[in-house]
């Protein structure tokens, strides 16, 4: 396979697939391929290909929006501290000394639930920032797609928002500062890399943009992870099955300064090639007591 193939929604139907390749978008079939649940929940990663291929219709042109996700009920869950970065700044906005050290050495990986359905926003909609928090970042991320069978079907780009706060002040606080309405950004697309091994060679870059100005910028590559994807795979279905398939969010190696924090307003635009940007503006969502 030598061109890079990526599945989008074209509409705001599950059903809505399409194959872009080389920039043409081609509709699917949607007897061959009901849907991205369908996709995930019966087909092995090594069918993966031969499927879609098999099920390009006609080509869409450019006239097409990418609504992918929200994501039904397929569960999005992170790996935490895979990054010496993350555990530098969580270290240092956090009480509990040498807690974040000691997870980042652990053979066991940090892994939580981060979002479900709704919560899971795609490009071009708002994410959210908790109304009680003071200090709340975003954190780029590569995400991985897994279907049922927990076999890596490709890759996408995400935005796990966060409460740095709000964590900080007890590590107990966690599902606080990272689950909440919007916290939850994936998008534009799926690179299709099916039944992959090792973490691809890209780079994760985010700017934030504030009044048409950046104002504050960064990058990393996943060859700073300091954990491998079979590992975290291991980990996260050891004792759990996912029917439709699952987003993992493999953690942050880019973090903002200490004295920035996230207004509303501000854009956010996370760009992993070849898979595209993903871009949301920030709304403050919640109350404040």
């Amino acid at each position: 396979m030598t061109d890079n193939l990526f599945l989008i929604n074209y509409s705001a139907s599950e059903n809505s697939l399409a194959l872009c390749i080389n920039d043409t978008v081609y509709k699917l079939d949607d007897f061959m391929i009901p849907s991205l649940h369908w996709l995930l929940s019966s087909i092995s990663a090594s069918e993966i290909i031969p499927r879609v291929l098999a099920a390009k219709r006609e080509s869409l042109g450019k006239q097409f929006h990418l609504y992918w996700p929200p994501i039904g009920n397929y569960e999005v869950w992170a790996a935490g501290v895979t990054y010496k970065r993350s555990e530098e700044a969580r270290e240092r906005e956090s009480n509990n000394s040498n807690l974040y050290t000691r997870i980042y050495h652990a053979q066991r990986p940090e892994l939580f639930m981060k979002a479900v359905g709704a919560d899971v926003i795609g490009t071009g909609q708002p994410v959210g920032i908790r109304a009680d928090a003071i200090w709340s970042v975003p954190e780029p991320e590569l995400v991985v797609v897994l279907n049922a069978r927990n076999e890596v079907i490709g890759f996408s780009v995400g935005n796990d928002m966060s409460s740095r706060d709000i964590e900080g002040e007890n590590p107990l606080y966690l599902p606080q500062a990272k689950v909440y309405e919007r916290s939850c950004a994936v998008g534009p697309c799926i690179w299709l890399q099916p039944d992959a091994k090792v973490w691809p060679e890209v780079t994760i870059q985010i700017a934030i943009r504030r009044g048409g100005e950046v104002v504050f910028s960064g990058e990393t590559n996943t060859a700073q992870i300091h954990r491998t994807m079979a590992d975290l795979i291991d980990y996260l279905s050891r004792a759990k099955r996912f029917p439709n398939g699952v987003l993992l969010f493999t953690g942050t190696g880019v973090v903002p300064p200490d004295t920035f924090t996230l207004q509303a307003g501000d854009e956010i635009s996370i760009r992993i090639d070849p898979i595209g940007e993903l871009v949301n503006t920030v709304i403050v969502v919640g109350k404040s007591n």
